[in-house]
């Protein structure tokens, strides 16, 4: 449910190399390029196309370093990407080991045609904003509810983080995960429990293939679960 707000910290004359899991923030936040070397994501996440299918770019930094580098441990050929000394560019061009599913291929290219329609990047970026701003604003008018994040510009807005605020709940994951109940029962919301070994509350995805009016048509059924699980509780009390 976090992210840095930007790419200030990282050196522009770094010696070393900068490795980013972008698979929550491709395609949906505006990402520093000049200062990520080896970057990957998925069809899968922002765009909602095909899982199992991972996606690598490369900065000629990365390259210099795959081509003047060599492990002194064996590497499983799935993992090779140079000979002789050269990146192995045919990687890059359609020659895989296997070949992937060119139905999953057609997928994701109908995916991005899809983000095209929707304003292209800046539009991906702007749905995913709005998206995460109504959960945010959300918050803000009611002291039960919190991001999990607390500094405002580490806040990801794809995948949203909240916590429960109110001194009466004792069992903050158990609370959690009967109110993420009662909203997949009703329809409402599917698998937005936090992660296991995350801080208890609730996980809602707000990426650009989500539409604000699902998530503003979400909430109030989220005000109804929250009333529904403290009123649980004060009868078992």
């Amino acid at each position: 449910g976090v992210r840095v707000p930007n790419g200030d910290f990282i050196p522009a004359n770094r010696a070393g190399l900068t490795i980013c899991d972008a698979t929550s923030a491709a395609f949906a936040m505006d990402l520093p390029w000049d200062k990520l070397d080896v970057t990957t994501f998925s069809w899968q996440k922002v765009l909602g196309g095909e899982a199992a299918h991972g996606m690598l770019i490369l900065s000629p930094r990365a390259v210099q370093r795959l081509e003047t580098y060599t492990p002194a441990w064996p590497l499983p050929k799935i993992f090779r990407m140079t000979k002789g000394g050269k990146l192995i560019d045919g990687i890059f061009a359609g020659e895989t080991i296997n070949t992937p599913s060119m139905l999953a291929v057609e997928d994701y290219l109908v995916s991005l045609d899809w983000a095209k329609a929707q304003g292209g990047l800046k539009g991906l970026i702007a749905r995913a904003d709005a998206n995460a701003q109504a959960i945010f604003d959300f918050c803000d008018t009611h002291d039960w509810i919190a991001n999990l994040a607390e500094v405002a510009a580490t806040r990801s807005n794809t995948s949203v983080c909240l916590k429960f605020a109110d001194p009466r709940i004792t069992d903050g994951a158990g609370f959690a995960k009967a109110v993420a109940k009662r909203l997949e029962t009703e329809g409402v919301a599917l698998d937005i429990g936090a992660y296991r070994d995350a801080p208890a509350g609730l996980r809602i995805w707000c990426g650009g293939t989500v539409e604000l009016a699902d998530i503003k048509a979400m909430l109030p059924w989220l005000e109804w679960a929250f009333a529904a699980e403290i009123s649980a509780l004060a009868q078992a009390a």
